[in-house]
């Protein structure tokens, strides 16, 4: 699926991208969840956890980019649609490009742990995966910060084109 393919695909279903009012208290919720996943993350290192290391990871991440679409007043239940997002994001100068690429690795990397049992699995891997999920959390923050009320239209102008 290309990504404006998807992008219309996710606005279409039932449970894909809406359109809510932009909601600061929502986003601090999720803001200290994905500070919450950060924390689970420590002790999953801690302790070799590998299949807590990517889930947590990945979460952390999750929730930092959820923050974001709260403080935009956008609503995706659909992991693949909140990750497209992303993109538009992007396209919007609100998160770097890299961070889509990012988010959607780790997003793999949970999906092989928690549904499969992967044997070849490099620990150092994890554990710099896991200090990759601080620093993107870390710049979702920034840009939770930056974000201006323009960019806030701009996105949902966007968005609204597809809805």
């Amino acid at each position: 699926m290309m990504k404006s393919d998807s992008l219309a695909w996710c606005c279409k279903q039932k449970k894909g991208i809406k359109l809510e009012d932009p909601n600061e208290m929502l986003c601090e919720v999720y803001k200290k969840k994905a500070q919450s996943a950060l924390n689970m993350l420590t002790a999953a290192l801690e302790k070799e956890e590998i299949d807590w290391i990517t889930s947590t990871a990945y979460y952390a991440r999750y929730f930092a980019v959820y923050a974001i679409l709260q403080k935009c007043g956008i609503k995706s239940e659909i992991h693949d649609c909140t990750i497209t997002l992303v993109n538009v994001l992007a396209e919007e100068q609100i998160l770097e490009k890299e961070l889509h690429t990012e988010l959607e690795r780790a997003k793999g990397m949970r999906i092989e742990t928690q549904y499969y049992a992967p044997t070849d699995l490099d620990v150092q891997q994890l554990k710099d995966d896991a200090a990759g999920a601080r620093e993107f959390v870390l710049r979702v923050e920034q840009s939770i910060e930056k974000i201006t009320d323009k960019h806030v239209h701009a996105i949902r102008t966007k968005l609204s084109e597809h809805i």
